[in-house]
């Protein structure tokens, strides 16, 4: 099992910025691509950022721009440098972890964005 903490989540107001991190601990064998989901109230969870161990990325257009995925692959933490917030962030943000083809999520951290 792998563990997925994630920390930094909270509230801010619109303009403003928050970055996000994800601890992993546990059976790590060798995590390749680490992501950044979030979920609003009565939506569906989608694809905020992604990053590949080598370091591509990949982000959903709503954040391009405002947004940036980093990762530390010695310590297997990804984080999330989240610029210019809008109200519509505001979400449930989970980290996910591809431990060798087996997928792990964090708790998740709210993240609220104030108008």
């Amino acid at each position: 099992q792998v563990q997925l903490v994630e920390s930094g989540g909270g509230l801010v107001q619109a303009g403003g910025s928050l970055r996000l991190s994800c601890a992993t601990a546990g059976n790590i064998i060798y995590i390749n691509t680490m992501a950044w989901y979030r979920q609003a109230p009565g939506k569906q969870r989608e694809l905020v950022a992604a990053i590949t161990r080598g370091g591509t990325t990949n982000y959903a257009d709503s954040v391009k721009g405002r947004f940036t995925i980093s990762r530390d692959n010695a310590k297997n933490t990804v984080y999330l440098q989240m610029n210019n917030l809008k109200p519509e962030d505001t979400a449930v943000y989970y980290c996910n972890a591809d431990n060798l083809g087996y997928y792990y999520w964090g708790q998740g951290t709210q993240v609220t964005v104030s108008s």
